[in-house]
């Protein structure tokens, strides 16, 4: 038997009616109990590390919870954590930056609908994280609707539907189908090394997206705030105005400043590049970085992380134009067998 941790940290599975609405109320001992007949095949302890809803967990939370994981890898083949769906796929890119070539399995999932609910889509996504945390296969991942993603590729795109998370710009790395569980052998696995812990998160973090008529004055009050760091959604394939209110202006002023600013796509997929546009190769003068096909999700946490690690700019630029844990990955092909 595979010996798997369940590390309970609250969401929508684990949450109950209260007279203020859904609330986590479920224990990591009352999720086991209801899961008992998906565990029969694993030996499955649980341990409670949050009883949060997910959009109160901050990089606090992520720093606590990946410290938790590294202190407890090598004692388990893999590892579940039951997470709201609303910062899931933030505190999954988050874990798998400061968990980099981690040795086994770390699976995060949650549902739309509380697991006392008899509809529930809890249960199915329990059994996909168990059995992904028991293939073998080291790294971080989202588990959800059948489908395993990795986790600087997961965005939710629906609220309500049990289909709630998608790949983005990249295959799944595994799904489960009448085979079973099977992992796309295209998917990379952590690199040589064995895995250290970095967990510092800078916080002074901005996420701003780009909207006609927006005033080019919010980057001099971000870093009159002390903002460090700001990914900017901009339009299409990469375009950023300069004619009337020139943004394109003032983020050469705060990159002079000193702030480390990010430019990707408003868009959900196929990924920037202001390289074919004259609105996109004005701002790639004034010294941006650019987030080619990273979900925003990806690309604010992995700002975050970056700025927790380093103060050296040009190194600060260089490991952000990185492709770390797939942030940055190319589409590879799988054809499902």
């Amino acid at each position: 038997m595979k010996n798997i941790l369940m590390i309970s940290t609250g969401g929508t599975l684990a949450s109950s009616h209260s007279e203020n609405g859904l609330a986590p109320g479920l224990h990591g001992s009352d999720i086991l109990d209801r899961i008992a007949g998906l565990t029969a095949s694993f030996c499955v302890e649980e341990e409670e590390l949050f009883m949060m809803d997910s959009s109160n967990i901050q990089p606090e939370e992520w720093a606590q919870l990946a410290q938790r994981i590294y202190e407890r890898r090598l004692d388990y083949d893999g590892i579940v954590v039951i997470h709201g769906t609303d910062t899931l796929a933030y505190t999954a890119s988050a874990v798998s930056y400061a968990l980099q070539n981690i040795e086994v399995p770390v699976v995060l999932t949650g549902s739309q609908v509380s697991i006392e609910n008899p509809i529930a889509d809890a249960t199915e996504n329990c059994r996909a994280a168990l059995h992904m945390a028991a293939s073998g296969c080291p790294g971080v991942y989202v588990a959800f609707n059948r489908k395993i993603i990795m986790g600087t590729r997961a965005s939710k795109i629906r609220t309500r539907s049990f289909d709630a998370f998608e790949s983005i710009d990249y295959p799944y790395a595994a799904r489960i189908n009448s085979n079973g569980l099977v992992v796309n052998p295209m998917i990379p696995v952590s690199r040589d090394g064995g895995c250290c812990l970095q967990n510092r998160f800078c916080p002074d973090v901005f996420l701003l997206k780009l909207f006609p008529g927006i005033s080019p004055d919010i980057f001099a009050k971000l870093a009159d705030m002390g903002i460090r760091g700001v990914y900017v959604e901009a339009f299409g394939i990469g375009g950023l105005p300069f004619w009337k209110r020139n943004i394109t202006e003032a983020i050469g002023e705060a990159i002079r400043r000193g702030m480390i600013v990010v430019v990707g796509s408003q868009c959900l997929y196929e990924g920037s590049d202001f390289t074919v546009y004259e609105v996109g190769r004005q701002v790639l003068e004034r010294g941006v970085i650019t987030a080619g096909n990273m979900t925003t999700e990806a690309a604010v946490t992995k700002l975050m992380w970056v700025l927790g690690q380093y103060d050296d700019r040009e190194q600060i630029s260089e490991v952000m134009k990185t492709n770390l844990v797939g942030e940055l990955g190319t589409t590879v092909d799988w054809c499902e067998s």
